[in-house]
């Protein structure tokens, strides 16, 4: 397994730096083992689930190495959720290890009560009632290489925005195959790596634990995002590598001048970015600030789609990727026929061969997500005319009125560029002349105050700027946005806010 290779390597430099305690290679990968012992003992063996519900520490990065070297099936679970939440997805996913963050102990109590094929439970940073402790399970065990390691899985759970979140299930493939693209992006040996996002999230999990770390790669971790605080680290640890999301990029770009400029940020080459659309005046902005170091990425928990640098980005503003080969995307409309160059339909990613998805004991969610040799993620976008792929948004977002499509996604990308815009959702709202009116949530900037007037104002920002149906109707200022760590924005959850505040 790679972490033994590089704890052989160079076992005093670190892995993993925290505000929970920091890791050498050596002590990570010793822990690792020990964990795989400890666990074996209780009666775990390959093939089994292994849950994880933890904060950004050294432990969930040891979690996952025992994983993958013990041949454990690991889901790791947003600690966000309730406890009837986080057991069912510890239950569903027939975990018979649960490891637990002790700042979540309430939620993993109930989980473990609602989880009957468990054999071992296992409280990090304290103690949970029930659970033994990190520190207890590991003394007892040897921290030497395991003799016989079995490849491990991961089986992550969707948002479940409509009803229960699914388990996405890939056989563990034993070449620890990752995108090239990415690894080569690692090349040398003295970069470091910023994780700014939780790592129980299928893009941190990807791109700043396992890509990095198959690199022999220091990692130091956030545990909570701030915008300053993400300067200040890549100043401080000499940051190569990051993961972020629009979000934060918009974020970053609102921090005053002289704290931007108060950084230096010149040991950054690399800054990827996905998991939700990035408005091209936020990224243009991000580039001539940061230089063409920004690359974007369309994917999902379900599979891989396209991969953009910043030279080809310039020269197609928006586009997430050229499609290769060809066949790779395909654009269908509601028949499920294809549409024509620069048409907008439903977004359908080709499937690998021999490694295709399921969703875990769901084979009608499996069946109604393909359509022969491709499936969708619900998202809708087109290719032009040169094979680039452009997102819309998703078909569930979408807004009709009078019975006119309107994607949010454009909307939004128009209010972000006005500059006492903090973050913004747009959404619609039943209406019994147009069916749906647009209605615009906005998280004003820091020190801005809502009024009318801005509300206003925003409107006719709008309809200077883009077609006048597009523009909402209403303006509804909130103190936050529903939005998740993972950059996604939660628009039932947005829907259901507006309406109790009306």
């Amino acid at each position: 397994m790679l972490a033994s290779f590089w704890a052989r390597e160079d076992p005093d430099r670190l892995a993993v730096v925290s505000e929970a305690g920091n890791r050498t290679r050596a002590e990570a990968n010793a822990n690792a083992n020990r964990l795989v012992g400890a666990l074996r003992t209780r009666g775990v063996r390959a093939g089994d689930g292994i849950a994880l519900m933890c904060a950004n520490r050294p432990e969930f990065f040891e979690t996952v190495a025992a994983a993958r070297r013990a041949g454990l099936r690991l889901t790791p679970i947003n600690w966000h959720l309730t406890g009837d939440e986080a057991g069912y997805i510890v239950d569903d996913c027939e975990a018979t290890t649960f490891v637990a963050d002790a700042r979540f102990a309430a939620v993993a109590r109930r989980a473990a009560d609602l989880s009957p094929r468990l054999r071992a439970c296992v409280a990090v940073g304290g103690a949970i009632d029930g659970f033994e402790t990190w520190e207890s399970l590991l003394d007892a065990e040897s921290g030497d290489d395991i003799a016989d390691p079995v490849v491990g899985s991961t089986m992550l759970y969707t948002s479940g925005t409509t009803g229960r979140p699914k388990g996405v299930r890939r056989p563990p493939d034993p070449r620890g195959a990752l995108d090239v693209a990415l690894l080569t992006q690692y090349r040398g040996n003295r970069h470091v790596h910023l994780c700014t996002g939780p790592l129980y999230h299928a893009a941190p999990l990807s791109f700043s634990l396992t890509a990095p770390a198959a690199m022999g790669v220091p990692i130091v971790v956030m545990d909570g995002w701030t915008a300053e605080r993400t300067l200040a680290l890549v100043e401080e640890h000499g940051v190569t590598h990051t993961h972020m999301v629009p979000t934060m990029f918009h974020r970053l770009l609102s921090l005053p001048d002289e704290v931007k400029d108060g950084y230096d940020l010149s040991t950054l080459v690399f800054v990827l970015h996905g998991a939700a659309p990035c408005p091209v005046d936020v990224k243009q902005r991000l580039i001539a600030w940061l230089g063409p170091i920004v690359w974007e990425y369309y994917a999902a928990t379900e599979g891989a789609g396209t991969l953009v640098g910043p030279d080809e980005w310039l020269r197609k503003p928006g586009t997430v990727g050229r499609v290769n080969p060809p066949d790779h995307v395909r654009i269908l409309d509601d028949a499920g026929e294809p549409v024509a160059a620069g048409s907008a339909g439903t977004i359908y990613l080709r499937a690998p061969d021999d490694d295709r998805f399921e969703y875990f004991k769901a084979p009608e969610k499996t069946e109604s997500a393909y359509r022969t040799s491709h499936f969708t993620l619900g998202d809708v976008g087109y290719v032009d005319e040169d094979g680039y792929l452009f997102l819309t948004d998703r078909s569930a977002h979408l807004i009709i009125t009078g019975g006119v499509n309107v994607y949010p996604a454009e909307v939004e990308a128009v209010l972000l560029t006005h500059p006492a815009v903090g973050d913004v959702g747009v959404v619609g709202r039943p209406d019994e002349e147009w069916g749906e009116i647009v209605v615009a949530a906005v998280e004003p900037q820091p020190g801005v105050e809502p009024s009318a007037a801005l509300g206003e104002d925003l409107v006719e920002w709008c309809r200077d700027r883009i077609a006048h149906y597009k523009c909402p109707r209403r303006v509804v200022f909130v103190e936050a946005l529903p939005r998740h760590d993972n950059g996604k924005l939660y628009k039932h959850q947005l829907r259901e806010q507006l309406r109790e505040s009306s």
